[in-house]
């Protein structure tokens, strides 16, 4: 199934605030009917919100009760039923409010986020999909995503293969044939010598050096807790980053910087795959869920980043 829409919209689970962020993200945004698809359950949709255009509304059904702020089998199944739908109708790019990976598991599909869902269906010849959050002048990639801190093993490989997807991105959708990436050490004070740790000199250097020789513009390892200072203090004054990305080798290491400092304006992004989908960075919010108080902001910022790169 292939439809013309430059982006789709899945509402995510059904007791978060991803219907309400959709709704006054698509009011603020006023955009062309015909660039959007809003996948969800109309019925729902049309009873608790309101749209000022006639976008087109995919339906999803769901049968089971509309508990805000508790995910269950019947609210993953749904999720994941409108990811799955995005996927196969193929627009330009995909939006994707929040899901419970908790109502993912509860309706047994045992992935550990969006990101590995659309990398299922979408992903052919070899690719894999990165994890890239976005903000103004100021970019992060994941080396690893969501898995247990004791369970992160680094090896030159990935390191290699994930930054040259990220360089292809940029070429692709910047048009930048040099970008500049800044890459994080793994170990404290980057190891020290090997006096911390030495996965930067045995895993991590030798995968610059062959990036390197590959022409990618990229760091040796450096200290995480200072690289991000220069980061943030020019986004704070509306300037670029002195790299156009950071590359972090965990989750929390590279998220916490840019939701500290772009935190609304910050979009997770999936890229490596043909579709590009986008996200805002932050979560279901269930304890907020129904009580019209959700900020749109960052589902804002996720759609209008898809608008940019839908090609």
């Amino acid at each position: 199934m292939k439809n013309n829409y430059k982006i789709a919209i899945t509402t995510g689970d059904i007791t978060g605030i991803g219907m309400e962020i959709t709704a006054k993200a698509l009011n603020h945004l006023n955009l062309d009917t015909k660039d959007v698809a809003i996948i969800t359950n109309e019925k729902i949709f049309n009873k608790y919100y309101s749209l000022n255009k006639n976008y087109t509304i995919i339906d999803i059904p769901y049968s089971g009760d509309l508990d805000y702020g508790n995910p269950t089998k019947d609210s993953g199944e749904f999720s994941f039923n409108c990811l799955k739908m995005a996927c196969e109708i193929k627009p330009k790019a995909i939006v994707t409010a929040p899901v419970s990976k908790e109502g993912l598991h509860l309706a047994g599909h045992k992935y550990n986020g969006q990101t590995e869902v659309l990398e299922h269906y979408l992903a052919h010849d070899g690719q894999k999909a990165e994890m890239l959050f976005i903000s103004k002048g100021f970019n992060v990639l994941l080396i690893t995503r969501h898995c247990a801190l004791k369970d992160i093993s680094i090896t030159k490989e990935m390191i290699i293969d994930k930054v040259t997807r990220l360089s292809d991105f940029y070429k692709k959708h910047y048009k930048d044939s040099a970008p500049k990436f800044a890459l994080c050490a793994l170990n404290p004070h980057a190891g020290e010598g090997g006096i911390l740790g030495k996965e930067e000199i045995t895993t991590i250097i030798p995968a610059v050096n062959q990036l390197k020789s590959r022409g990618i513009n990229i760091s040796l390892p450096l200290p995480a807790d200072t690289l991000f200072i220069k980061a943030g203090r020019n986004y704070l004054q509306n300037k670029k980053a002195p790299y156009d990305c950071y590359i972090a080798m965990y989750h929390d290491q590279g998220l916490i910087p840019i939701k500290t400092i772009a935190r609304e304006n910050t979009v997770n992004t999936t890229i490596g795959l043909d579709i590009i989908r986008t996200s805002p960075s932050h979560g279901t919010a269930f304890d907020i869920a129904g009580q019209n108080k959700a900020n749109p902001d960052s589902m804002i910022e996720a759609i209008k980043t898809a608008l940019k790169l839908a090609v």
